[in-house]
């Protein structure tokens, strides 16, 4: 090929926030339309909190270097500081990295879903932009595929890897669902914020937010239309709550054991689930003692994510191979790019021969009927199609299994003349005179 394709990146393994908060893309559009400017002919950038990555395809005389000093300099940056702090993947191993990340193999959290969302968002803007093309399109095309295939043929994004995660998945076990559940939040700290989002996800009816700070709790309450509640009336709608996720940074329990047993009277003894996920606990671990109370730690929590983080690194071998395989498929493909411009002189030549033929038959004939002369062109070009189907087969199938198309091109090219070169019409006797 004519062409390279290159994937230039920085990321959280990579690169410090400071750097990827610093090389961040912030007007995208303006940023890919910059590089097509250049003679670059596709580009696509993603830019998220965690990663920045620039997909271009471009001929051989553009670099690496070219695109980093470009990247750098938009950002306000140099390209000695940008440098040491990102990678660069050429051809195939840029297509297997695009892969890779899409099946959230390269993420954070290895099995993660929203980096996918993420990639899907920037290639449609892309392909609004006009930046990305035949290749770049074929290339995010296979890696949703690849993604998708990587979720339904493996289990990398069964198992809960968040504390917050863990603790709602907790809570699906002990209730079935948790549609019509009512939760209570003590405390309105980050972790708290994340476990509502995933009680939210989830279909819980209710939620309530205590907190010491009442302010903080109206705050919280309101981006998730939920209830904020005074800490000192915190017993008081225990009776009519399901699952209770406390983190405050009390020195001390904020749930009592002896408190409860009224509260899970009140109840008529139905299910409560309690998550404590604050250090030291909020709540007294004898809760855990009383009937149809289900109460769970930090630490249980932990040992549930470090298993699940296990299984999950054992899930990704399988993926890593699907990944590799579908990665050999695309580089197929590619090779294959360099044979169309082959096929179809070889089919245009076929054509017109074809047609060339025609037109002497026809005036042989004489006067014939529109259906006879239709029936006859017909008959014409299809004998020339077939006649080719197998030299076309030949040379896809050798590309691929060699990995390269320029022998076989050139052989096509000089067994049909396709380039129209002069030949002697003594050349094949010379040959014979030669070996003779």
């Amino acid at each position: 090929m004519d062409q390279n394709i290159y994937l230039i990146g920085l990321n959280h393994k990579s690169a410090g926030v400071d750097v990827r908060e610093r090389y961040a893309l912030t007007n995208i559009e303006e940023f890919e339309k910059g590089l097509l400017d250049m003679g670059i002919r596709e580009v696509m950038a993603l830019s998220t909190c965690n990663r920045v990555e620039i997909i271009v395809v471009c001929s051989e005389e553009f670099t690496e270097n070219e695109i980093l000093s470009y990247w750098a300099d938009k950002c306000g940056g140099s390209k000695v500081d940008l440098e040491p702090n990102t990678y660069c993947h050429k051809n195939l191993k840029a297509v297997n990295h695009l892969f890779r990340v899409a099946s959230s193999l390269d993420s954070m959290i290895v099995g993660e879903p929203q980096i996918l969302g993420q990639l899907k968002d920037s290639y449609r803007k892309a392909v609004e932009a006009g930046a990305a093309r035949v290749i770049i399109n074929r290339m995010l095309h296979k890696s949703f595929f690849v993604a998708k295939r990587v979720r339904s043929e493996t289990s990398i994004a069964s198992n809960a890897v968040s504390i917050s995660y863990a603790a709602v998945e907790l809570a699906k076990k002990i209730f079935g669902e948790l549609k019509g559940q009512k939760a209570l939040l003590i405390g309105a700290g980050e972790m708290a914020e994340l476990a509502a989002t995933h009680l939210l996800n989830s279909g819980v009816e209710t939620i309530r937010i205590a907190n010491r700070t009442f302010s903080r709790a109206e705050e919280l309450a309101k981006t998730m239309n939920g209830e904020a509640i005074p800490f000192d009336n915190l017993y008081d709608c225990l009776s009519d709550t399901d699952i209770i996720i406390s983190s405050t940074g009390a020195p001390h329990a904020v749930i009592k054991a002896k408190d409860m047993k009224k509260v899970i009277k009140q109840r008529k003894f139905r299910p409560m689930f309690f998550i404590d996920i604050a250090v030291p606990r909020d709540i007294d671990p004898d809760v855990n003692g009383l009937d149809n109370v289900y109460l769970y730690d930090i630490d249980d929590l932990k040992d549930v994510v470090e298993e699940n983080m296990a299984q999950r690194e054992d899930e990704a071998v399988k993926a890593n191979s699907i990944v590799d395989s579908e990665t050999l498929s695309f580089g197929n493909w590619i090779n294959s790019l360099d044979l169309q411009p082959t096929i179809v002189d070889l089919f245009d030549r076929s054509e017109g021969v074809a047609r060339k033929e025609l037109a002497k038959t026809l005036k042989r004939l004489g006067k014939i009927d529109i259906e006879t002369q239709e029936a006859i062109e017909t008959m014409a070009l299809s004998i020339g199609k077939k006649l080719l189907h197998e030299p076309v087969s030949f040379l896809k199938r050798r590309t691929e299994e060699e990995g390269a198309a320029e022998k076989f091109v050139d052989l096509a090219r000089r067994m049909f003349n396709l380039d129209n070169d002069t030949i002697p019409p003594d050349a094949h006797c010379r040959r014979k005179k030669q070996k003779d």
